[in-house]
């Protein structure tokens, strides 16, 4: 394993175990947040931190956040100076294949080593419990007959809120350029404007709304996942509605390029270690995230995939070229 860490980046040198003819033990990780304290790929890294220490898959490890332009600045510096080096990962996620398109990133997903998608959060929307919006259908009925009129509060332009409309628009026959995206920089902020009727709907994480709806000043009308959720049994999905429209905000831990296979199967097998503890179980029902973990060659498809439909839907929207 290489031992030196080299770039701004990585000015902390961390040292693991030499590989010998079986897998030796990662003594320290550096698990890059490419995004503030406080948010989910932090709370994420920090998740990751906490299970891998306190189970001890791994003596030390460190968070380190690089904020920016919806976590491309802190791809950037990972890929660049990390190359080859089997001791740093960097958490991502869907928001971040959106990004990348929409912020004409110079680097991308594929010069990471994907090792799992670990969580998932579905997409909500809600209405204020006064709004003449009493289902999907209604909503439905309203896009079609003037989509410029429905206003959506969501995060960033080119996000997975954004994108979950767009998808949801052009799922129903109505062009989703005419989505009338509304992007605020925190969900406080959104949420006002959703309780305050200054949006027709808002669209979000599930757990965002969760809140609020059980205080009754928030309905629910769907969610993106393929069956109903134990949390939210009584809400019904977008295909239950007649909506082809199936999506999850996931979060992914990554290595760096240019490590060897064995490498890569080390880092592999210690998260792997991790999602089938006690611990990251109690950690995920802590947070309220889903278990969506999916690795090797069928996450590495699953990424593709999720890629490619990304840039298709973020043209139609017309945020990309």
């Amino acid at each position: 394993m290489k031992h030196l860490l080299s770039g701004a980046l990585l000015a902390a040198a961390v040292v693991a175990a030499p590989l010998g003819g079986a897998f030796a033990e990662i003594n320290e990780l550096k698990i890059v947040a490419p995004a503030a304290p406080g948010g989910g790929w932090d709370q994420t890294a920090r998740s990751i931190q906490h299970v891998l220490q306190s189970d001890k898959l791994v003596e030390n490890v460190q968070v380190l956040n690089v904020p920016g332009a919806g976590g491309t600045i802190g791809l950037a510096q990972f890929v660049n100076s990390s190359k080859g080096d089997p001791n740093v990962l960097i958490v991502g996620g869907y928001v971040m294949v959106g990004a990348i398109i929409t912020n004409k990133s110079p680097v991308n997903l594929s010069q990471v080593t994907p090792i799992a998608r670990l969580t998932g959060e579905y997409e909500a929307i809600a209405v204020p419990t006064n709004s003449p919006l009493k289902s999907l259908a209604d909503l439905v009925a309203a896009l079609k007959a003037d989509p410029r009129k429905v206003s959506w509060a969501g995060g960033s332009a080119g996000g997975t809120d954004h994108i979950t409309a767009g998808l949801f628009t052009k799922a129903i026959g109505v062009d989703p350029r005419m989505v009338n995206y509304i992007a605020f920089s925190g969900g406080g902020e959104s949420l006002a404007s959703i309780l305050g009727g200054k949006v027709t709907v808002g669209i979000s994480s599930l757990s965002e709304y969760d809140a609020q709806a059980k205080a009754g000043k928030l309905r629910i009308l769907g969610v993106s996942s393929a069956a109903r959720l134990p949390e939210a049994p009584d809400v019904p999905t977008f295909k239950e509605s007649g909506v082809d429209v199936e999506i999850q905000n996931w979060r992914m831990i990554a290595a760096a390029p240019g490590i060897t296979p064995e490498q890569k199967q080390e880092l592999s097998q210690t998260i792997e270690k991790m999602v089938k503890s006690k611990a990251w179980t109690e950690m995920l029902a802590q947070k309220g995230w889903a278990n969506t973990y999916l690795a090797g060659e069928a996450f590495d498809a699953q990424l593709a995939k999720d890629i490619t439909a990304t840039q298709t839907i973020l043209k139609d929207i017309g945020l990309a070229q």
